[in-house]
């Protein structure tokens, strides 16, 4: 089955898919009730910097140009208010959002026409006034005649890393790191030690990239999620676990780890809290785990 169908398929199964854990999550608990998580899906939510903003995807939630659409809201009187879609949105499936560390980029993938493949990766600039600037595609250093998921800067901006079931992979989804050489991301690289014959996708730096959270699913189409943590030993990444999460069980579907850049020691996941939950999916913020990682992975 061709990987766009796969994901398609995929996230719509999230949507309706039901936790069958019990309630344990050390968090800080669900974020946003009934504007950020709904009763619809909500997957890989990213705070702007100032902690003003924040962005995820939903791939069914109401309201928007295309059904898969890129969402945000904003802080005011201490919580998030005014649930709307981000005028990057498409009727064509955009996806994925992350906010540059420097506050100045929003990275998300899209498979809107003048791509190179299915699924590509974009940015657009974030303007003094609030709004965005034009989403430009990353281009053929990064994209592929396959599909792209989940960009994700690292925190100096140096690194993008990201997914790709392009050819000569290890598998089906596999995670690369591309360079920026002061014009453009270039030359990715797989993730040392990371990648298999499953799907590997959806990952989060920590720690400057001397660890990670990464998602693997044994089959996108029909298999759960699960959140792994890994540690770069100085060459390559050793995993040690699932990542110690009470609804991070090997039958059910968590995802989409990103650091809050606002507040560095937290960041959210996408999953479903049997004993916390608005609907398919939700966002829930937790401790960002602490890890003994070293230099040498990226």
């Amino acid at each position: 089955m061709p990987m766009a169908i796969r994901r398609t398929t995929l996230l719509l199964a999230l949507a309706g898919a039901t936790a069958g854990t019990a309630w344990a999550l050390a968090a800080f608990g669900i974020e946003g009730r009934g504007v950020v998580s709904t009763a619809d899906s909500e997957i890989r939510g990213s705070v702007r910097p100032d902690g003003q903003r924040i962005v995820w995807g939903s791939p069914d939630r109401k309201g928007g140009p295309g059904g898969w659409d890129l969402w945000q809201a904003d802080l005011k009187d201490g919580r998030w208010q005014e649930a709307r879609p981000v005028p990057l949105s498409t009727s064509d499936k955009d996806f994925d959002p992350m906010f540059s560390a420097d506050g100045k980029w929003i990275y998300f993938f899209s498979d809107r026409p003048g791509g190179y493949g299915g699924d590509d990766l974009y940015r657009a600039e974030l303007l003094a006034d609030g709004r965005y600037g034009p989403a430009r595609n990353l281009g053929a250093t990064v994209n592929s005649a396959g599909n792209e998921w989940a960009p994700t800067p690292s925190f100096d901006g140096k690194t993008l890393m990201f997914s790709s079931d392009r050819a000569g992979g290890a598998g089906k989804q596999d995670l690369y790191a591309a360079r920026w050489d002061g014009r453009s991301f270039i030359k990715p690289e797989p993730l040392p030690g990371v990648n298999t014959a499953n799907d590997e996708f959806d990952a989060a730096f920590l720690d400057h990239g001397r660890a990670l959270i990464y998602a693997q699913s044994i089959d996108g189409n029909e298999a759960p999620i699960q959140l792994f943590l890994a540690e770069c030993d100085g060459k390559t990444y050793v995993t040690r676990g699932p990542l110690p999460l009470s609804f991070n069980t090997n039958t059910d579907y968590t995802l989409s780890p990103v650091v809050d850049w606002s507040k560095p020691k937290e960041m959210l996941v996408s999953g479903a809290a049997p004993e916390l939950r608005m609907g398919g999916r939700d966002l829930y913020r937790l401790a960002v785990p602490r890890t003994q990682g070293k230099d040498g992975c990226i």
